[in-house]
């Protein structure tokens, strides 16, 4: 399993706590990130929104991509996930901004691309809001380019939404063929093109035997496509650690307690504007991306053995989120990241290997 985290852009993560101590400052980030190396972390994924989600769209929050640059600058071998979504970015300039960044971070850059779902963001800065399989048709076009580009030494392209012509991009990323390209979906149109044109898939929080559903339903895609295995398989989930499940369950009341607040809105919007599987319930909205569905909330032992159920499952990489940031991700490389290892070769010596 690797760990990896998302980077607090939004000043936390927590929709029902008005102040968690982190503030979405680029001196914070780089502590967690710098730190977070040391700790053993693989992975930090910046989130793009130009609106704040998690505290509300009149409080602050970093821009990815000039953060993911600075971040890859300070950094020796955290990969950089950064967040793109089609609809805000040229998908030729966005091809070499990415050439630039893995070479300034010595092929460590990857890009999660997201078709979007914020009505209100992308009116206020001036993005195309279409239907939502018109979003995932714009987002394979956008996938098309960026793969030319980064392969070929001349690419020409005429589609629906982008045109370009004999573009040249150089230097090539120093990852081949090209960077990794992750993305999550839940609708028919978002699976397709994950299967045909992505190299990892990204899910919600999700219980053991939901995730295993999900992780083979995309292999049998990806088989049917042609495609590769996929590169990584990485989950969402949001983590309570605490020495007892006594303590772990307060701290859990504590934050999913729900009062409205202006964040409530892009919440409603993205229940509304997307396709989901599930239907998301109220205490969902306390924690983004679903995290309290995997249960890591308890003990070390407790969320270790779930964490080795996640990766029997088909499960890779975590991307985790916690509050406050920086301590929590200090004491789960301590306590729970040592406990999976325990517990994995205890496992191993029962079968026999």
């Amino acid at each position: 399993m690797k760990y990896g985290f998302w980077l607090p852009v939004f000043g936390g993560w927590l929709r029902n706590i008005k102040n968690e101590g982190m503030s979405p400052t680029f001196e914070y980030v780089k502590k967690v990130v710098t730190s977070a190396e040391k700790w053993g972390y693989d992975t930090t994924l910046v989130a793009e929104l130009y609106l704040n989600d998690i505290k509300g769209a009149e409080e602050e929050v970093l821009e990815a991509w000039s953060t993911a640059a600075a971040l890859a600058a300070v950094t020796e071998k955290m990969e950089i996930l950064a967040a793109v979504r089609p609809a805000f970015h040229n998908p030729a300039v966005t091809a070499k901004m990415a050439a630039t960044i893995d070479h300034i971070s010595n092929g460590r850059f990857t890009l999660n691309v997201v078709s979007g779902w914020w009505a209100e963001e992308a009116k206020q800065y001036g993005a195309a809001f279409t239907g939502h399989d018109e979003r995932y048709d714009r987002t394979g076009e956008f996938l098309e380019i960026l793969k030319g580009l980064w392969t070929e030494e001349s690419f020409s392209y005429d589609g629906r939404f982008y045109q370009i012509e004999n573009t040249k991009l150089s230097p090539k990323p120093i990852q081949r063929p090209n960077p990794i390209l992750y993305a999550g979906g839940e609708s028919e149109k978002g699976k397709q093109v994950i299967a045909s044109l992505c190299d990892a898939y990204v899910l919600h929080g999700h219980t053991v035997e939901e995730a295993r559903t999900k992780i083979s339903d995309m292999k049998m895609r990806r088989e049917a496509a042609g495609r590769k295995p996929l590169q990584s398989i990485g989950m969402a989930a949001y983590v309570i650690c605490r020495n007892s499940e006594e303590e772990a369950i307060k701290e859990l009341e504590k934050i999913t307690t729900v009062n409205e607040s202006d964040a409530y809105a892009s919440f409603k919007d993205f229940t509304t504007k997307s396709e989901l599987e599930q239907q998301i319930q109220l205490q969902d909205y306390s924690v983004s991306n679903r995290g309290l569905r995997p249960n890591l909330v308890g003990t070390p032992e407790h969320i270790a053995k779930q964490i080795l159920a996640f990766e029997e499952a088909g499960v890779d990489l975590l991307l985790l989120q916690c509050s406050p940031q920086l301590e929590e991700m200090e004491s789960f490389s301590k306590k729970v990241m040592p406990k999976v290892e325990e517990l994995r070769a205890q496992m191993m010596r029962g079968s026999g290997v």
